[in-house]
C-alpha cells in the first residue's frame, strides 16, 4: 500500500485547506481506482457521471470539515440524482429527488457523495455481487458489504453503511477496515429505507479511527460529545456465548489484545454477561422480524416475484410473531439498553470478536452475526478494529463497545487502543 493510499481523512483535508490539493484531484484518484478495481471487488450499484462530480467538487467550500472527501453510501440510503434499488431486482429503482439527512449533513461539510455502494437485498441477508478485496473467493460480509469493501480496495477513504444486526461491524470485520455504528437515534435516518424502526442504525467505515472520528464530527450530535477521562482504561471481555463455537484464530486476536492492553496498563476482567448475549439475541430476532415484515409488506404486495426466498421467508416469520411476544421483547431491549453498569461491571468499553471467524468462502451467504446482534438490540455504540490476521493471511480484528450515547468516549478510547496495538495499524493495509 503506498502513502497516498494511506492518508488519513484528516490529512487530506488539511491538505485541501492548505490549498496543497485540489478536491477534483482526490476526486479523481478515487474515481481512477474504481476504474481499476471495480471489475473484481464490483463494490458499487452505481457511480456518477465523472463530469457531475468533477463540477461537485469546484464547487466545493475549501475550508469545509470534510474538504473535498470522496464518499460512498449504501444503497437503502437516498443520494439526490442517483438510483436507489435497494439491492433488490425491482422493475424500476428509483431516482432520489433528494438527499437523505446524512448525505446532506455530509455534503454541507464539503463531502463529495461518489457513488453508492451495493448492499444485501433490503439490508437483508440476500447478498449482493460484492468480493471480499482481500480474496475473491470469500464473502466481505453483508449487508453493508459494498461500503466496507470500497474502503478496504482504497476506492474511497470512507463510506456509509447501515446495521441493523451486524451489517457494519462484520463486514468491517471480513475486510479489515475500522467499521464505527453510533448509539441507536444519534444520526437522523431520514431519507433511509428503515426495515426495523427500532434496531437500523447509520454507520460508516474508514481506515483509521481518526477516518471514522472526522465522519462522527460531522454527523454526531456534540451533545454526546462527553469525552473520555485521561486515565487509564476498566476494560470488560467477552470471549464466548453459550453454545457458539468462536474460530480459534479469532478467539486468539481478542485474548492478545486485552494481554496486551494490561500490559499497557488497562484493568482487564471478564464480562459477567453471557447469559444475557443469549437473551439478546431472542430480542433482536422477535423485534427484526416483526417490524422487517411490516416494512417489506408493501413491496411484497407490488413485486412479490423479483424477492428473494430468504426475504421471504423472514416476512413470514415476522407476521407469524405474536403482538404479545413483540411488545414484550420490546419492553425487555428497553429494560437492558440502560443496564450497563449490571452487565460490564462497571467498565469503560467491551472488547469482543467481531465475527465468528475470518471471512468464510463463498459468496451465497454474508457470515454469522452472532457476535453483533446483542449491541444491535441494546442499540450500544460499536466499533471494530483490525488486530491481526489468521492462518490465511485474512484480517482479524476486535470489538469494541460502549454505553449507549457514550460514542465520543468510544472513539477516544479507540484512538488509545489504534495507538497501543502496532498491528491494529497494518492490518488494514491492502495490497491491490
Amino acid at each position: 500500500m503506498n502513502d497516498e493510499a494511506a492518508t488519513t481523512v484528516p490529512a487530506m483535508v488539511a491538505a485541501v485547506h492548505r490549498r496543497a490539493v485540489a478536491p477534483g484531484d482526490i476526486v479523481q484518484r478515487s474515481l481512477a481506482t474504481i476504474a481499476h478495481l471495480e471489475p473484481k471487488v464490483r463494490a458499487w450499484a452505481y457511480v456518477a457521471p465523472q463530469a457531475s462530480l468533477i463540477e461537485a467538487a469546484a464547487h466545493t467550500e475549501l475550508d469545509a470539515p470534510l474538504s473535498g472527501i470522496p464518499i460512498g453510501i449504501k444503497d437503502v440510503i437516498d443520494v439526490a440524482a442517483m438510483p436507489t434499488g435497494y439491492g433488490a431486482n425491482l422493475a424500476k429503482p428509483r431516482l432520489a429527488e433528494f438527499d437523505s439527512a446524512c448525505v446532506g449533513m455530509l455534503r454541507r461539510a464539503g463531502a463529495i457523495p461518489i457513488g453508492k455502494t451495493v448492499t444485501a437485498e433490503f439490508a437483508y441477508k440476500h447478498p449482493g455481487p460484492t468480493r471480499n478485496p482481500h480474496d475473491p473467493t470469500r464473502t466481505p460480509g453483508g449487508s453493508s458489504s459494498g461500503s466496507a469493501a470500497a474502503v478496504a480496495a482504497g476506492m474511497v477513504p470512507v463510506s456509509i453503511g447501515t446495521q441493523t444486526g451486524g451489517s457494519m461491524i462484520r463486514p468491517a470485520a471480513f475486510c479489515g477496515v475500522i467499521g464505527f455504528k453510533p448509539s441507536y437515534g444519534a444520526v437522523p435516518r431520514d431519507g433511509m429505507k428503515i426495515c426495523c424502526e427500532s434496531l437500523d442504525v447509520i454507520g460508516w467505515y474508514g481506515r483509521s479511527v481518526a477516518d471514522v472520528a472526522a465522519i462522527a464530527e460531522v454527523l454526531l450530535p456534540q451533545s454526546t460529545a462527553v469525552r473520555a477521562r485521561e486515565r487509564l482504561p476498566r476494560v470488560a471481555v467477552l470471549t464466548e456465548i453459550p453454545g457458539l463455537a468462536l474460530d480459534a484464530d479469532a478467539g486468539t486476536v481478542v485474548q492478545q489484545a486485552a494481554d496486551t492492553l494490561t500490559q499497557q496498563g488497562a484493568m482487564c476482567s471478564m464480562a459477567p454477561m453471557s447469559t444475557e448475549m443469549i437473551r439478546l439475541a431472542e430480542v433482536h430476532r422477535t423485534i427484526m422480524q416483526y417490524e422487517f415484515a411490516r416494512s417489506l409488506a408493501p413491496v411484497i404486495r407490488a413485486q412479490p416475484s423479483v424477492l428473494s426466498e430468504v426475504l421471504l421467508a423472514c416476512v413470514r416469520d415476522g407476521f407469524a410473531t405474536p403482538d404479545s411476544s413483540y411488545l414484550a421483547m420490546k419492553s425487555l431491549q428497553h429494560s437492558l439498553r440502560h443496564s450497563w453498569s449490571k452487565l460490564t461491571g462497571d467498565a469503560d468499553f467491551i472488547i469482543a470478536p467481531s465475527a465468528v471467524g475470518e471471512a468464510p468462502l463463498g459468496l451465497s451467504e454474508t457470515g454469522s452475526s452472532a457476535f453483533n446482534v446483542a449491541w444491535s438490540a441494546l442499540g450500544w455504540p460499536c466499533m471494530h478494529i483490525p488486530t491481526g490476521l489468521s492462518r490465511h493471511g485474512l484480517p482479524l480484528g476486535i470489538q469494541v463497545i460502549a454505553d449507549w450515547q457514550r460514542d465520543f468516549d468510544l472513539l477516544t478510547w479507540g484512538r488509545w487502543i489504534e495507538s497501543r496495538l502496532p498491528s491494529a495499524q497494518r492490518a488494514c493495509a491492502l495490497s491491490t
